[in-house]
Order: structure tokens, then C-alpha cells, then sequence
């Protein structure tokens, strides 16, 4: 399909690859994008009402306004006229009913309903309960009108996550395989567990990207990424945690990175219900006994910032003047001895298969052994690990969270509040009443600043208590080739659509500084 060049030259082709992604999308049907490569992958080819932008900001997208009822409940969505599926159709209301139906329809299996949720009838119809959603309706082909159960102030947010992308109401059967959206990118080809090609689509809404195609390629080995990065046949790589540092301090190397702070947290969930770790002193002495400045940089290549709280620096409610609980090993000791357990205790460390979550986890146990905190390491496949934490099997589990919508909310409610515990998210099984009614309470605050300080709070009451041990908040880290311009690191996972992105011709290619290829990154985006 290409005939490509070594890094030092222009390729000989117009198509952008990608190598990020390390397995295969699940699907390209929105209904059940439930993971990066997958939602990614929709982002590409269909839109929502709503949208991300690269710096994780919401924006319009089909809708091209809305308004909201005074009780903060309804909401009035216009769509934007003259929009077109890939097929020709037009795009109408009632394509947005099917599209939200569809989702919710109990007949999708293995799907990701929960962002519609909030809407009037919305959990009946998924139920199976009723055969209508009663806050759903389109009045004309052009008006969306939407109730909520109660108000809530991010559901326009919710609705640029991937499942709630628009789809013809007419959708075929082989829908998944053969994808028709309104996106910049039309479905071409899917080769699976190798890559997916996508052609831009000219008669875009937003302006047609300037790339003629995208490929997602598949590379389930990291090394194999590296590899086809410097040999010039791919153009986006994700540089490897463990290679961070080569490519940091190589000259030539780091003349290709582009970094970014992304929306995830990494932490170790303390399950507050299991014996000694039930005294929030205890929890306090596990993170007082660990130098996450010291893994940080050892470990991940120092691609992120210490966590003092679940809310990243970027978004409103972090607190960035609160400062981390800090290495101190004799702080730990006494917390303990406060805490009847001079001696120390035994606990588990779950794992998963992540090579980097295992060089942590073996770190953490070293320094909780050095105040008598006696760790067992627990490996597991990924899901293995993750279900036992879900049910409540885990001592300690190490993990990350990676947002699906830009909002302190998106990291509060799943992590903290009460009534997720387990499955919903809240695997430190962490419940304070003060910090549910704060969390509920900003759920329902239009006013932005007022919600800013109840999430702020709730974040503040539970660093106190200390559910987790708070490691970091992650930054991402790309290589880009030269001849690629208009690229920005996105700050959440579907917010980068490669609308401004360019290949440059020979003769256009400078000799690659970090400074130049970061300049070319910042080009505004639509």
C-alpha cells in the first residue's frame, strides 16, 4: 500500500499510520466502544452532538447549540444543518433517537450505556421495562430534546464520549464491520489484528482533514513500534515507559517527542475494609512509607507529577497547592505504632501483567518492608486481578484510571463515592458520607466555580482518609516524525481526529529540533 523511506526523508505516500494501538478495536460500532482502541477508532469515523477538543475541552459537534431549561433539566439540542452520513443521507433527529436506543436497547449486548443513563426513562428502556424513552424526543427533523431525571451539569460531556456517536437510523447488520458515520474519516478497510484504513472524508462538516488517509496500524509488541518508527514506516509512535530515558537523552531522539499531561491517575487502591487497613492511620503510613518522587523517576522515565488528591492539575477542583504526603519513613513508623502495629502486619499486592505496574509493585513492597509492613505480591492477568479487586479479594491493587470525560466527576464519583464500591470503580471499597453529599451536591451545581469548590473538598476530606496510595498523574509521551506537521499530544484519548495534521514534501524537512517539532504541534485546532 506505501512505499516508505528511513526517519531522514519524506515517505513516499499520503497516508498517516498510526502505531499506537496494541490490539485489535473490539468493534467500530459505537454501541460497544468499552476501550481506547475502540473509541479511538469511532471518534474517527463518526460524531457526536458533542466533542472533545485536543486539550480536552468540550465543544459542538452535530449539534451546533443547545440551550437549558431553567430547572437545569431539559435540554435543547439543534443540529447542524446540512450534515451528511458517509452514504449520502441526511442527518436527522431521528437518527439521534435510533442512535441513543440502540445503545440502550437490552438486546446490545456488552455494551456502555450507562453516560444516557441520566435521561428520563433511559434505565427502564434498558431494562426492558418500556418500549419508549420517555425524556427522549425529536419535535422537528432538527431538534433534539432531551429530560434528565435530575439536572446535571456535565451530561453535554457525557455525550461526546465514543458510545454516544450518531448512527443512520437505518444501520445494517454487518454494521460493525462496515461502519457509516458523519466523521472526517470514512471506513475503507479492516484487516483485523493488523491495521484499519480510513479515507478522509471531503465533505466533512468541520473541513475535510488534510491528509488523504489514516491507518490505525496494530503492533502488539512494543519494541516491534520502535522498530517501524525508526525505519520511517509508521509516523506516530507511543514511546515505551521503559525507553523513556533513551529517548529523553538522545539528541537525535528526543528531537521527535511530543509530550503531554494526560487525564490518568496511577494509584494503589487500599481496600479500607480489610483488617489494619481499615485505620486511616495505617492507610496514612503506607503512603508516608513509599518514595513515589524516587519511582517516578526510575521507573516511568519521570513522565508524570506526584498526586496529592484524585482531581489531575488540569482540570477545575485540583487543589495544585496541596501537597503530596511526601517520603517519610519515620512518620510511617509512628502512624503505625499509634495504630497498635509497631510490629507491622501482612498484606497482599495484587498485579496485573503490565510490565511497569510490576516494576512498581516490586518497589513498593521494598519500602513497606522497611517499616514492617510485610507484602506479598500477587500476579494475575489483567482481568483476573482487576475482578478480584472488584469483589473485594485485594488487600492493596495497583492500577490506573484513565478519564472518559474531561471533569473532576469522572474521577470522584467512580473512585471515591460510596456507592460505587467494587464494580462501579471504588475498589478501595472507601465510603464517607461527606464526601457522597459533596459529590452529589456538585453533580447538580451549574454554576462552575461553586462546583469547582465542592469537588475540591470532596477531593481534600478523602486525601485525609487515604483510600489509595496517591503515585502520580501521567504524561503522555509520542515520538513524531519530521515530516509530520500540526500534531498535538491530546489530553484525552479521542480528542486528537488528525483534522490539521500534514505530511510535508522533500525540501520541506528541517533538521529536527524538540523545540521545532513542538512549535508544530501547537497549530490551533479547529
Amino acid at each position: 500500500m506505501c512505499a516508505c523511506r528511513g526517519a531522514g526523508s519524506t515517505p513516499q505516500r499520503k497516508t498517516f499510520i498510526d502505531s499506537r494501538d496494541r490490539y485489535d478495536p473490539r468493534s467500530l460500532d459505537p454501541a460497544l466502544s468499552t476501550d481506547v482502541p475502540t473509541g479511538r477508532a469511532v471518534s474517527y469515523l463518526f460524531d457526536g452532538l458533542t466533542q472533545f477538543t485536543v486539550d480536552a475541552h468540550l465543544a459542538p459537534a452535530l449539534a451546533a447549540r443547545w440551550d437549558l431549561s431553567p430547572d437545569g433539566r431539559t435540554y435543547t439540542f439543534h443540529l447542524r444543518p446540512h450534515t451528511t452520513f458517509h452514504d449520502g443521507r441526511t442527518l436527522l433527529a431521528r437518527d439521534v433517537v435510533h442512535s441513543f436506543e440502540r445503545v440502550l436497547d437490552p438486546r446490545t449486548k456488552g455494551g456502555r450505556g450507562w453516560p444516557l443513563y441520566p435521561i428520563s426513562g433511559a434505565r427502564a428502556f434498558a431494562a426492558g421495562s418500556t418500549s419508549t424513552i420517555s425524556g427522549l424526543s425529536a419535535p422537528d427533523d432538527s431538534t433534539i430534546r432531551i429530560t434528565l431525571d435530575t439536572a446535571l451539569a456535565i451530561f453535554p460531556k457525557l455525550l461526546a464520549m465514543p458510545v454516544a456517536s450518531i448512527v443512520p437510523d437505518s444501520d445494517t447488520a454487518n454494521f460493525a464491520e462496515h461502519p457509516v458515520g458523519t466523521g472526517p474519516w470514512r471506513f475503507v478497510q479492516w484487516k483485523h489484528d493488523d491495521y484499519v484504513l480510513l479515507a478522509k472524508n471531503p465533505s466533512y462538516w468541520g473541513g475535510a482533514p488534510r491528509i488523504d488517509s489514516l491507518e490505525i496500524r496494530i503492533v502488539p509488541e512494543p519494541s516491534t513500534a520502535v522498530a517501524e518508527f525508526q525505519a520511517g514506516n509508521v509516523d506516530l509512535l507511543y514511546v515505551p515507559e521503559a525507553e523513556t530515558e533513551r529517548w529523553e537523552h538522545t539528541d537525535e531522539k528526543s528531537a521527535f517527542l511530543v509530550s503531554a499531561p494526560a487525564l490518568r491517575l496511577w494509584y494503589v487502591a487500599i481496600n479500607c475494609t480489610r483488617g489494619p487497613l481499615k485505620d486511616p492511620r495505617v492507610r496514612q503510613a503506607l503512603n508516608y512509607a513509599v518514595d513515589v518522587r524516587t519511582m517516578l523517576q526510575r521507573l516511568v522515565g519521570g513522565r508524570g507529577t506526584l498526586a496529592a488528591g484524585v482531581i489531575p492539575p488540569s482540570l477545575d477542583g485540583a487543589d495544585t497547592a496541596r501537597r503530596p504526603y511526601g517520603y517519610d519513613p519515620a512518620k510511617a513508623r509512628a502512624l503505625l505504632a499509634a495504630a497498635g502495629y509497631a510490629k507491622g502486619f501482612a498484606v497482599q499486592l495484587w498485579v496485573g501483567q503490565d510490565e511497569t505496574f510490576q516494576r512498581i509493585a516490586q518497589s513498593i513492597q521494598a519500602y513497606l518492608a522497611a517499616v514492617g509492613v510485610r507484602v506479598a505480591l500477587v500476579q494475575r492477568d489483567n482481568s483476573a486481578a482487576r475482578e478480584a479487586s472488584r469483589h473485594g479479594d485485594a488487600d492493596l491493587f495497583i492500577k490506573d484510571w484513565y478519564a472518559d470525560y474531561p471533569d473532576a466527576e469522572d474521577f470522584l464519583d467512580p473512585l471515591l463515592v460510596g456507592a460505587n464500591k467494587g464494580v462501579g470503580g471504588n475498589v478501595s471499597f472507601y465510603e464517607n458520607p461527606t464526601v457522597d453529599q459533596l459529590v452529589s451536591r456538585a453533580r447538580t451545581t451549574a454554576d462552575n466555580a461553586k462546583r469547582a469548590a465542592l469537588y475540591q473538598r470532596a477531593d481534600s476530606v478523602a486525601f485525609g482518609d487515604a483510600p489509595m496510595i496517591y503515585l502520580f498523574f501521567y504524561n503522555e509521551l509520542y515520538a513524531v516524525q519530521p515530516w509530520i506537521r500540526g500534531f498535538k499530544a491530546p489530553a484525552i484519548f479521542n480528542g486528537q481526529r488528525f483534522l490539521d495534521v500534514s505530511i510535508v514534501g522533500p525540501g520541506e524537512i528541517a533538521s529536527p529540533t524538540r523545540d521545532s517539532v513542538a512549535r508544530d504541534t501547537t497549530a490551533p485546532h479547529r
